[in-house]
């Protein structure tokens, strides 16, 4: 068996939810009885540290050990974590080895990790060499989208990254969809904002809207998914329906 589906969530932009819409999803499709890893490919670490796992000295891609020796477990029932690595010099490492044409998340992936029905990957806020690194291992890419002014700025640049691994690695990597995120239903300022987004991207768009909810933030302060911290919020039944269509759109 080898992995099922694998996820970059992506964008090139910081504060847009991406580490929160990688670990809420990667628990709701473990809830659902799904074998699910999350790979914490950002320096920031904040997918390892949400889960209260402690970020490795040095970044499981780099090192000589098998990717599957660095799997942790999280207490949430068929979610596992790679934790991520804040070193420098990991980074640049590994940006080198894309640059150079490696393929190493992808032949980590082929080789040790074949238990999973997903793979999501948390990506760093830029269009760097970690991304692209991502993308050219994964299946599938998410993008989450703030409702905020400047939702669509620069775009450009993460589309055509996105385009470039398509087309260098063709039938491999599909857009799997973009997700609004901290959607406030009370401001003229969202409804037109999430107008654009989907009179511009239209039906990879997902119908589900992730809202503005203080418990969403709250989670990872106490090392936990807002499904498990507060599974009864606005916030835990967003990410639920999220779940539930990315489940459809296989």
């Amino acid at each position: 068996m080898r992995v099922g589906r694998i996820l970059c969530v992506a964008n090139q932009k910081g504060g847009v939810g991406k580490t929160t819409t990688s670990a809420n999803l990667a628990a709701g499709l473990a809830r659902g009885g799904l074998r699910t890893l999350l790979l914490d490919l950002d320096p920031q670490c904040n997918a390892t540290t949400g889960f209260g796992a402690t970020p490795a000295l040095t970044h499981p891609l780099v090192s000589e050990a098998p990717l599957s020796e660095a799997v942790m477990e999280t207490g949430i029932p068929n979610l596992s974590i790679i934790p991520g690595s804040r070193s420098v010099r990991d980074v640049e490492r590994i940006a080198a080895e894309a640059r150079s044409g490696s393929m190493v998340l992808e032949n980590h992936l082929a080789r040790g990790l074949n238990a999973w029905d997903y793979c999501l990957i948390d990506c760093p806020p830029s269009v760097g060499e970690l991304t692209r690194t991502a993308l050219a291992g994964s299946t599938e890419v998410l993008m989450p989208i703030q409702c905020e002014y400047f939702a669509l700025e620069g775009l450009t640049q993460m589309i055509e990254v996105i385009r470039d691994v398509m087309a260098e690695r063709p039938g491999r990597l599909r857009f799997s969809g973009i997700v609004l995120t901290m959607h406030d239903a009370a401001l003229e300022l969202t409804a037109e904002v999430e107008a654009e987004v989907r009179d511009f991207f239209g039906e990879i768009v997902f119908e589900t809207v992730i809202p503005r909810d203080v418990a969403v933030s709250e989670a990872p302060s106490h090392g936990q998914s807002v499904l498990d911290y507060a599974p009864r919020s606005r916030g835990a039944r967003a990410y639920t329906e999220l779940c539930m269509e990315v489940r459809d759109c296989e």
